[in-house]
C-alpha cells in the first residue's frame, strides 16, 4: 500500500542536527497518522507515494520543523512559587504551573525550565528544537488504512515530538 492522506505509517528514525549530533533515535517502529496531527507537514509531504521498506533522508529548515527561536517566549517567574526540587531542563504544561504565576505568562504552552536563579526562574516556551535545522533519516516499516477513530482523533496515538513533561533527568522527545 502506498502512503496517502489518512493512512497510518509505522516509522523508525534517527534525527540529527546539521553538525551531526544525534538528537533522537526511534529504534522500534511507532505508528503515526498521515493527514492528522502526528507528523510535521514537510515529513508527510515527503512520505506521499512511498510504501513499506522506503528509506528517506530529509533536511528540515527551522520553518519546516519547529520554527525560529523566539526570545519573546522567555518568561521570568519568582523562584519561591516553584518546588524546592526544581531542576533545569524540567518541562511543565502551562496549566500545571503555579496559580501565582505572572498573568503575562501564557497558560497554553509547554515550558522548559531554562535557568534557575536564587530569586527567579527562566521559563522557555519555545520548542526545544526551535531554531535548529534538522536531518532526519527515516524508514517506513508498515502502511495501513487509518481507522475511523484515528481519523476522528487526528492521531494514531503519538505526535511527532510532542514533548511530554519529564521527570528530572528525562530526555525523551517523543
Amino acid at each position: 500500500m502506498e502512503i496517502n492522506e489518512q493512512c497510518v505509517v509505522a516509522l523508525t528514525w534517527v534525527l540529527k542536527d546539521t553538525l551531526g549530533e544525534e538528537l533522537d533515535v526511534l529504534d522500534e517502529p511507532v505508528e503515526f497518522l498521515v493527514g492528522g496531527d502526528d507528523l510535521l507537514a514537510r515529513i508527510e509531504e515527503a512520505l506521499q507515494g512511498h510504501s513499506a521498506g522506503a528509506e528517506l533522508s530529509l533536511h528540515l529548515e527551522p520553518e519546516d520543523a519547529f520554527g525560529d527561536y523566539d526570545g519573546q517566549r522567555l518568561f521570568l517567574e519568582p523562584r519561591d512559587i516553584f518546588p524546592a526540587d526544581l531542576e533545569e531542563g524540567m518541562t511543565f504544561e502551562g496549566t500545571a504551573l503555579p496559580e501565582s504565576m505572572s498573568a503575562q505568562t501564557p497558560r497554553d504552552a509547554l515550558y522548559t525550565v531554562a535557568q534557575i536563579y536564587p530569586e527567579h526562574v527562566v521559563l522557555d516556551g519555545n520548542h526545544p528544537l526551535a531554531g535548529i535545522a534538522l536531518r532526519l533519516q527515516l524508514k517506513v516499516h508498515e502502511v495501513r488504512e487509518a481507522t475511523e477513530e484515528e481519523i476522528g482523533r487526528g492521531s494514531a496515538g503519538v505526535g511527532f515530538f510532542r514533548i511530554q513533561p519529564l521527570a528530572p533527568g528525562g530526555d525523551s522527545l517523543h
